[in-house]
């Protein structure tokens, strides 16, 4: 079966320009012209501004600014749950972990070492562990949150292709999440280790984290990394640990006999941050 031409335009598509010029548009001041182009983008993807902490579309001065808005207090409630939705998305796949492979879509699969850019061990950690995508629409908000309470560890940069992250693109494109550019994020948690994965796409201008504030660009070829072991950066349950400058998708890393998913989460459901995403299995013997 030949894939759709939409996912052929996507090879043959200079994507990385693309997403520079994107990137610059986004960042620019542009007054009256962004402006605009934000009340396109609102009526277009139906936007609830009612739920950001400023619902006036002149105030921001770039489309950025707008794509990142905060929310209002009290948009978003943090469930009393071990786990929680980090982001307001889609819910793409979660499960198992099958010894190292990540479940993408029908007929495809990809490594747990490929998606953390190689490292052996890291990998290891999460053998027959659990996993959850979720897909952030245009329309949702593009902070990122923590599910636990974590000590961050390590971040790591990883060059690599842009093609867009929805699911159509999913559904056709092997190993689409551990082929896109990305920053892994590493972080030990009361369960153990827990990775959260940023994952650029098409005009995904850049991706930041509250510690180190924007991680791309620059756009290097080689991967880099950052250690912050002796820094003792504690994120809370709930906490902001990054964003989306347009885009994308986060891919969550947990090890074995640690969670256990609620059971109204499904592949395609919308979900939002803050809402019960797993209990612990220990918690659960114990009842």
């Amino acid at each position: 079966m030949f894939p759709p031409l939409a996912i052929t335009q996507q090879y043959l598509l200079p994507k990385k320009l693309l997403t520079a010029f994107a990137g610059w548009v986004a960042g620019t001041r542009m007054g009256s012209l962004t402006h605009a182009i934000i009340r396109r983008f609102v009526a277009h993807y139906q936007v609830d501004m009612t739920e950001a902490a400023d619902p006036r579309i002149e105030s921001y001065a770039t489309f950025n600014d707008f794509f990142t808005r905060a929310l209002r207090d009290g948009a978003r409630a943090i469930a009393p749950a071990p786990f929680v939705c980090p982001v307001d998305a889609a819910i793409s796949q979660f499960g198992p972990i099958r010894n190292d492979q990540i479940f993408q879509a029908k007929g495809h699969s990809y490594s747990t070492r490929a998606l953390v850019g190689g490292d052996a061990a890291l990998a290891q950690s999460f053998d027959d562990g659990h996993f959850a995508t979720l897909y952030l629409a245009p329309r949702d908000y593009h902070r990122i949150h923590m599910p636990c309470e974590g000590r961050l560890k390590r971040m790591v940069y990883i060059p690599g292709d842009l093609f867009s992250v929805n699911p159509l693109t999913a559904r056709h494109v092997p190993g689409l999440f551990a082929r896109n550019e990305r920053v892994v994020c590493e972080f030990e948690c009361a369960h153990g280790p827990m990775v959260m994965v940023l994952v650029g796409a098409t005009i995904v201008g850049s991706m930041a984290t509250v510690w180190h504030g924007v991680v791309n660009p620059p756009r290097t070829r080689e991967p880099r990394s950052w250690e912050y072991e002796g820094s003792d950066i504690v994120l809370a349950k709930g906490a902001e640990m990054g964003r989306f400058l347009l885009g994308s998708t986060v891919v969550l890393l947990f090890p074995k006999n640690v969670l256990t998913f609620t059971p109204d989460w499904a592949p395609t459901r919308a979900v939002r941050l803050g809402e019960a995403m797993a209990t612990l299995i220990e918690s659960e013997a114990a009842l």
